[in-house]
């Protein structure tokens, strides 16, 4: 059970000039609610694929569809990978402020190249067992 401080906000809205310059617009997510996968295909396209992929949804056990996960890891490359060979990976990436008040942790691209590659080795090896 995590504990509230009341001297902290409980929430943190991007500034006004940071959100307008966001990828992630209200419009992305209003149209993501409308044409569901497919506006995510969309968003992947803007990536550089080593293989292009070819669907977001695999039907092959229908009833139930599984997200394509087999390009995550090229997507890492897209993700951090790029800034690490930019010469970048000594650069703060995520700054996490949590809770307790003071609580933080800071990941360099360096870091979360790792980490993304962690968690796309684990999806690599969960995607080709099922």
């Amino acid at each position: 059970m995590s504990v509230t401080h009341a001297e902290a906000p409980s929430s943190y809205p991007p500034p006004p000039e940071f959100a307008e310059n966001a990828n992630a617009t209200a419009e992305l997510y209003a149209r993501r609610r409308k044409t569901g996968w497919r506006s995510w295909a969309k968003q992947a396209d803007r990536l550089s694929w080593e293989t292009p992929f070819t669907e977001v949804l695999d039907w092959s056990q229908a009833p139930f569809a599984n997200v394509v996960c087999r390009r995550q890891a090229q997507c890492r490359v897209q993700l951090c990978g790029r800034h690490v060979e930019a010469g970048n990976g000594d650069r703060v990436a995520i700054h996490w402020e949590g809770e307790p008040v003071g609580e933080s942790r800071s990941l360099t691209y360096s870091d979360l190249l790792a980490e993304v590659s962690r968690a796309a080795n684990a999806l690599t090896d969960w995607c080709g067992r099922r």
